[in-house]
């Protein structure tokens, strides 16, 4: 889920920094600090966007910096756990498919794909249903749902998102759209019987 949120921090200046615009300078280092960083509580910071930042610092003794409260907007994704989510498969190794959603990757074990047993093709660079014979393959778009969620604090591994595709309605799109029509012929059936 995305969503705006007013944060309140306090920015550390440093004294090369104090001959710059107050505003801009804390704007420069909250971007630094926050973005691209999983936040415990919070989710993962995309972008700071605004900053209100007190012109009242504060000085420590014996510390170059200046300390100044501020409050800051910042765009958040928070993955919520049974969310239903699309994104493109970015891509397919022989134990699953990644999914980009957004700001950041899913993975998709290749048993949650399908209702079937998944195979992986190096030479199509794809995994295939060995019943079904449906095929997933970097580029392909598909509708899950969030089945897990890892928040770790370092920033190249903190987030890990689990993915399943296994319900009715989620997969491929176009797996869904042959689903549907399926579903639209059955009923027209029935009525008209």
């Amino acid at each position: 889920m995305f969503k705006l949120m007013k944060l309140k921090d306090v920015v550390k200046i440093p004294p090369s920094m104090l001959g710059n615009p107050l505003e801009e300078t804390a704007f420069k280092i909250l971007r630094e600090q926050y973005e691209g960083v999983i936040v415990p509580g919070i989710g993962f910071i995309i972008s700071i966007l605004d900053v209100e930042v007190s012109e009242l610092g504060r000085i420590v003794p014996r510390d170059p910096f200046l300390y100044h409260p501020v409050v800051f907007k910042a765009l958040v994704y928070t993955p919520l756990l049974h969310e239903v989510v699309e994104g493109e498969v970015t891509m397919v190794e022989e134990i699953g498919a990644f999914v980009r959603m957004g700001p950041i990757d899913g993975f998709m074990h290749k048993s949650q794909v399908y209702d079937d047993t998944f195979t992986y093709d190096r030479r199509q660079l794809a995994i295939i249903g060995m019943k079904s014979g449906k095929v997933l393959r970097k580029g392909d778009t598909v509708r899950a749902r969030i089945m897990g969620i890892s928040m770790e604090l370092e920033k190249t591994r903190g987030l890990r998102i689990g993915l399943t595709a296994r319900q009715a309605f989620l997969g491929k799109l176009e797996w869904i759209e042959e689903e549907l029509k399926k579903l639209k012929a059955r009923k027209t059936k029935s009525v008209s019987k």
